[in-house]
């Protein structure tokens, strides 16, 4: 098997179809359970899909304990631009251990980066799950252009910005996300600058802060919010396909 070349153009040998994965990413770690279980040996503490998941844990996405990475003796770990830090894919690559870089900033990048990594990098083909969620991304997206804002932190607020894989699955929705002609992709915003925005709708995910009916619509007095699934909106695995008919329910389409 000849060099590859990542999404960032990183050249990652491989002898052949790798059989011992480690994966540093939630939405990798249940597409790899779901399509080649026997294959993945390592995830981190934040991987909790599929449900009972029963592989050695590496600690977290931005801090994961690389003596515990090379004791599984992977040859190779999956990472992604987004979730991990640069300083950890150079040392596990400095200690010989191939690393797989993706970068999935809208919904057909997820599903190119999907096709290669199963297709190309494992040999194990295109899962259904990912033809599916392919066909289901391509109707066009409903009428009604609402005006949103996503948070995804409080104290302080931030919210989905520019060239995110959520701003993207937000247009794909027909929706209009107010703060996505910024430069960041995850601003930090003043709550009074995030009513001043007057978005018709605020979307309250469950990650990575955790909203509640409890916790959140009360600081958006006269503003109609949905609480909608993180997983729904940020995950690129098996939740991709049947995640726009939820969120479409969610928001009463």
């Amino acid at each position: 098997m000849s060099a590859l070349q990542d999404d960032l153009g990183t050249p990652v040998e491989l002898p052949g179809p790798p059989r011992r994965v480690v994966s540093l990413v939630p939405s990798l770690t249940e597409a790899l359970a779901v399509t080649v279980p026997d294959r993945l040996v390592g995830a981190t503490d934040w991987c909790t899909h599929p449900a009972g998941l029963d592989v050695p844990r590496v600690r977290g996405t931005k801090n994961p304990d690389r003596a515990a990475i090379e004791a599984l003796a992977p040859d190779l770990v999956v990472a992604n631009r987004e979730e991990n830090r640069r300083l950890d894919v150079d040392r596990l690559r400095a200690a010989g251990i191939p690393v797989w870089v993706t970068v999935i900033e809208s919904v057909d990048e997820a599903l190119a980066s999907l096709r290669r990594l199963f297709g190309t990098v494992l040999g194990a083909g295109e899962p259904g799950w990912l033809a599916e969620a392919a066909d289901v991304w391509s109707e066009p997206p409903p009428a009604g252009g609402l005006r949103v804002a996503v948070p995804i932190w409080r104290d302080p607020w931030m919210v989905v910005g520019a060239r995110t894989f959520t701003g993207d699955v937000l247009a794909r929705l027909g929706l209009v996300n107010v703060f996505a002609a910024g430069d960041d992709r995850y601003p930090r915003v003043e709550l009074a600058a995030l009513a001043a925005a007057v978005p018709d709708l605020v979307l309250l995910p469950d990650e990575p802060y955790p909203f509640t009916a409890d916790d959140g619509p009360e600081a958006f007095p006269g503003v109609p919010t949905a609480l909608v699934s993180g997983r729904d909106l940020t995950w690129y695995g098996p939740s991709l396909a049947p995640a726009r008919r939820r969120l479409l329910d969610a928001l009463g389409a």
